[in-house]
């Protein structure tokens, strides 16, 4: 479980894609020092012209408008929508086929309750996400971030993800409200961290949920019907892949690069960490079956909820590097 808690910590720092987009667009420098004047100053306009949230909605909505891409044409639409449906579709089809040949009998039905009660969780986990990080957009949270000095974003970032992902995971399932509001907590950490995303065109953001949804689709169920514990091998060389994958997000801040450098570290966090976290859903998967195992053996105390933590962050950590992939696309066609 380190790895989702290191990793948590360092994602708001790790956007490359998102931080190109910002070229054209000052204010969307994320902890930029180009962008503290510009947004300093609009906070004091907002206070000496009466009343921050009107005003911040209209900034916020003339950011918006300006991030935004072109409006496609009908038949344009309808191209990008078959393109994202095939491109989903074949990530089903070719994951099915050359990663699991080999299957296994059908699942017992405590594996299939444990495993639906872990992507219940997931799914709750993400929703309340989505909609707490769609709220503190509107409230002003990221322009607040973006005037903040990024360590002590960073600092606030690590206290926050990690200290209350480690008090969910080390609260008993017995304990049911003090889990439940310690998970609650950490998906509010969550949501503050990942509402800049909201700067980003919805087209962008809908693509890249759909593509997160095919591929953690396609490996959980090859780590569901492979053969049993046949990934759990993995965690050791995926715990080692995360470390790089934050190593390389931190370089930027802490070391002087050149610009080759620097795009090496930006590929390195953003294709080096699609291929991780795919690889980590796999090694998640196969690990709640096995926990399933044990515990219809009374050799473990069921706890969904810690199952579903590991999956949520390596389906964010998915939907980010999507984002960014997009965005990146956009900003060449321009």
């Amino acid at each position: 479980m380190l790895r989702v808690g290191i990793f948590a910590a360092v994602r708001p720092l790790a956007r490359p894609g998102i931080a190109r987009a910002g070229q054209q667009l000052p204010t969307m420098r994320f902890f930029g020092t180009s962008s503290r004047p510009n947004v300093l100053e609009s906070l004091r306009n907002a206070k000496k012209q009466g009343g921050f949230s009107s005003n911040f909605f209209k900034s916020s909505r003339s950011v918006y408008n300006e991030a935004a891409v072109s409006r496609p044409t009908q038949q344009e639409a309808w191209k990008r929508y078959a393109i994202t449906a095939a491109t989903v579709a074949g990530t089903v089809v070719g994951v099915q086929a050359f990663l699991n040949r080999d299957t296994r009998d059908a699942l017992s039905a405590g594996e299939q309750s444990y495993l639906h009660d872990a992507f219940k969780y997931t799914g709750g986990g993400l929703v309340v996400t989505a909609l707490a990080a769609r709220s503190m957009f509107r409230a002003g949270l990221p322009f607040r971030i973006m005037s903040a000095n990024p360590w002590l974003v960073l600092g606030v970032s690590l206290v926050g993800s990690i200290g209350t992902m480690m008090g969910t995971l080390y609260t008993s399932p017995e304990n049911t409200v003090q889990k439940h509001l310690l998970w609650l907590a950490f998906n509010a950490c969550q949501a503050a961290t990942l509402s800049p995303l909201f700067f980003v065109s919805p087209a962008i953001l809908s693509r890249a949920a759909l593509y997160t949804v095919g591929v953690v689709g396609s490996l959980s169920y090859v780590g569901a019907t492979a053969r049993t514990d046949k990934y759990l091998y993995m965690g050791g060389p995926l715990l080692a892949g995360v470390t790089v994958v934050a190593l390389s997000s931190l370089a930027p801040m802490a070391l002087p690069l050149g610009m080759r450098a620097l795009a090496i570290t930006e590929s390195i966090a953003l294709y080096g960490g699609l291929a991780v976290f795919g690889g980590m859903v796999l090694y998640d998967t196969q690990r709640i079956l096995h926990h399933a195992r044990l515990a219809e053996r009374g050799a473990m105390v069921p706890d969904p909820i810690n199952e579903a933590i590991s999956l949520e962050l390596d389906m964010i950590n998915i939907f980010i590097r999507f984002v960014q992939i997009l965005t990146m696309q956009s900003n060449r066609r321009k």
